[in-house]
């Protein structure tokens, strides 16, 4: 974080309790100066293929939209109002059932309007993506 950062990631992921990412369980894990790693432990609820156990892909890309979203904070030092513009996920392979999955996000780049991200989310080995994501974020505050 800058040294002058008021954005603290975990007091913003306490908040997040209250909303979506709350709901699934997301947790963070650890963060750097432009990114930020969040959990999403494995949860019955959450599961898209019941023969297999295999998590949906929806809570994976609320892990992921979160932790680049955060990523951005943490690049600016501060919140800043913004909406994701556009975020592709590349499911590499399905999650392995009874896993926490690890979303790493990375804001590698920030213009006056446009923030651009990646990251990788996978379940103990980052070698072996669950998925990659690639996407910006548009400030709201012009």
């Amino acid at each position: 974080m800058p040294p002058d950062s008021l954005f603290d990631p975990t007091d913003f992921i306490a908040l997040m309790r209250a909303g979506h990412a709350g709901l699934l369980g997301i947790e963070y894990r650890a963060h750097g100066p432009d990114w930020t790693e969040l959990a999403l432990p494995y949860q019955a609820a959450l599961i898209g293929d019941p023969e297999r156990g295999v998590l949906a892909s929806g809570p994976i890309l609320t892990l992921m939209d979160t932790a680049c979203s955060v990523a951005v904070f943490l690049k600016l030092g501060a919140e800043r109002p913004h909406a994701t513009l556009d975020l592709r996920i590349d499911y590499v392979r399905p999650a392995t059932p009874g896993k926490t999955v690890i979303g790493r996000g990375e804001c590698y780049r920030i213009t006056r309007a446009i923030s651009f991200v990646r990251g990788v989310a996978h379940d103990g080995d980052p070698a072996d993506p669950i998925a990659n994501v690639a996407g910006t974020f548009m400030f709201t505050d012009l």
